[in-house]
């Protein structure tokens, strides 16, 4: 798809410029090492116009991120989402997914950058993996060790372990990848977390192997909500396979029903099942449906 032509801005270290002129410094370290870290947010047109969902959230999640790996974060937090909101304006967008992404300039040692550079852009984004449900594969492709990887932080280079399980998955006519952790229980897909239902509880990986989604935290608050209960414990793959029914999580992709695992094909009808409550709730909430203290 295209992400810009030659009218679409983007915010680049406190101004707005033409993406097509913003150019790359072919000596950073982002650029050759991943040494770099981003975000993604959504705006969502509401009746109350266009809100991005929890974007002081994703923005300190970005600062924490950054100081994950000693990247310098200097900015302000309310200032970045006040320039986000604008940022949307200027693209004429109401509904949008929003990139921010810290990076460096020259450095080609393998040393802490000193400063950084950030930019934010947004586009028009339909749901990450689309509306249907998914057919899932396991992947020979492993999550990184959280003692070689800060696997909490979303680092622009670690993305190259994502990449590499969801084009397998797709090259085997799969939509998607779930990758195993380090001690072989089921981690989360290749940038969703994943939940699965049983005997009308949920179940989810704990913090310690996987990233610690947003959506993720948000259908847990909702669950509470609903008085649901969710456990988080490892995960095999068995229990994955045998559960009642599946579903991913993520800014991008939202909350997204799984039809199969491994060529095995969940019995339970998804309208009937708690994943479907969830996603018919998180849509109320990003489109301010329902009052929004009522849920979180």
């Amino acid at each position: 798809m295209q992400y810009y032509n030659q009218d679409t801005a983007i915010y680049l270290d406190g101004a707005f410029v033409k993406a097509s002129t913003a150019g790359i410094d072919l000596f950073g370290q982002s650029l050759h090492y991943g040494y770099g870290a981003f975000e993604g947010l959504r705006a969502y047109s509401t009746h109350h116009g266009t809100r991005i969902f929890k974007a002081e959230e994703h923005f300190q999640r970005l600062q924490h991120s950054c100081e994950a790996i000693n990247l310098p974060f200097n900015w302000d937090i309310k200032t970045l989402v006040e320039r986000s909101y604008e940022l949307l304006e200027i693209n004429k967008l109401r509904a949008a997914y929003i990139r921010p992404l810290v990076f460096t300039g020259s450095n080609m040692h393998l040393t802490s950058s000193t400063s950084s550079n950030i930019m934010i852009a947004a586009w028009e984004w339909g749901p990450y993996l689309g509306h249907n449900l998914l057919r899932v594969c396991t992947s020979s492709v492993q999550r990184p060790n959280p003692k070689s990887f800060r696997v909490d932080a979303k680092v622009s280079g670690q993305y190259v372990n994502a990449i590499l399980a969801a084009t397998d998955a797709i090259k085997q006519g799969y939509d998607e990848a779930l990758l195993l952790d380090h001690e072989g229980f089921v981690a989360q897909a290749s940038s969703e977390n994943l939940f699965i239902e049983k005997d009308y509880k949920l179940y989810t990986a704990p913090l310690a192997n996987i990233f610690p989604g947003i959506t993720r935290q948000t259908v847990i608050e909702i669950c509470k909500k609903l008085q649901i209960e969710v456990i988080e414990r490892p995960l095999t793959i068995t229990d994955v396979q045998q559960a009642d029914s599946a579903f991913l999580c993520g800014t991008a992709a939202e909350i997204i029903g799984i039809k199969e695992v491994d060529h095995i094909t969940y019995k339970e009808d998804w309208e009937h099942t708690i994943g479907a409550t969830i996603q018919r709730k998180y849509k109320q909430l990003v489109l301010e449906e329902e009052h929004y203290e009522v849920i979180i």
